[in-house]
């Protein structure tokens, strides 16, 4: 999934264990900021739903596949524009 990402959802991935805020200089990866575009996993984006802090999504760079764990509904009431 295509996310576009918020301090509430960088946040909450960090305290999930995934720091997606520190520049990573030796991997290329400056760190995200809100705003930024990134890949999620449809079950990372589900957990982030359910505690209330999922991102936007861009529906034309997200998998159908995406529709196997969450409605479309959701995802369209999510769409970045």
């Amino acid at each position: 999934m295509c996310a576009v990402v918020t301090d509430e959802f960088l946040q909450f991935s960090l305290r999930q264990g995934n720091d997606l805020i520190t520049p990573w200089p030796s991997m290329d990866f400056a760190g995200l900021l809100a705003g930024d575009r990134w890949c999620l996993c449809a079950a990372r984006w589900l957990q982030a739903y359910e505690a209330g802090v999922a991102p936007k999504v861009r529906l034309e760079a997200t998998h159908e596949r995406a529709l196997d764990i969450i409605p479309l509904a959701t995802l369209e009431a999510f769409a970045a524009e």
